[in-house]
């Protein structure tokens, strides 16, 4: 299981687009409301509110976890202990760390990002300690994948489904959507 995390402020396009299409190309991914309250409705940094799946994770079955960006979504991402313990439990267990747009600042800030390819929302490159920048759209070193921003995140959600379950599968559900 893949956990997309959203916290108030999240970049609506990277969570909803990243999770629809690894749901299209059969991952499982199941959005984790970060303090949504009782009815896991988050509002996202342009007023959408989204209803996520649970406001819990499982490191039983999390194979990776997906951070979107977004502000003060990412600030929010950051402070939240539940993705804090998720980050240090994937970096130990050599499982998948996937974040686009600011949310690479998380990583960078984590030591996460020391001596790797990664890029990020213009701008937040400094966050990104020890951290080799790139400007490509979507970033794969090892088990991260980092991406850009809103603009981005087709690529980025297609770097990880090239990564999960190959690129035929990445290319073909990329024409079946009209993507270029």
């Amino acid at each position: 299981m893949f956990y997309c995390f959203l916290a108030e402020g999240f970049e609506e396009i990277e969570a909803i687009t990243t999770v629809d299409m690894l749901r299209r190309a059969g991952i499982e991914v199941a959005t984790v409301g970060i303090n949504c309250g009782a009815d896991n409705l988050i509002s996202g940094a342009h007023g959408i509110f989204v209803k996520a799946d649970t406001d819990k994770v499982s490191f039983e079955d999390m194979e990776g976890i997906i951070l979107p960006g977004g502000m003060p979504g990412t600030i929010n991402l950051e402070n939240s202990s539940q993705v804090q313990l998720s980050l240090d439990f994937c970096f130990a267990n050599n499982l998948y760390i996937f974040a686009i747009c600011a949310a690479p600042q998380i990583l960078g800030h984590k030591g996460i990002l020391e001596g790797r390819n990664a890029t990020c929302y213009p701008g937040f490159e400094g966050e990104l300690k020890g951290a080799l920048i790139s400007e490509l759209p979507a970033v794969k070193d090892g088990k991260v994948i980092t991406s850009r921003g809103p603009g981005a995140t087709v690529d980025f959600a297609a770097e990880i489904i090239k990564e999960l379950k190959g690129e035929n599968v990445a290319s073909e559900l990329k024409e079946s959507m009209q993507c270029r």
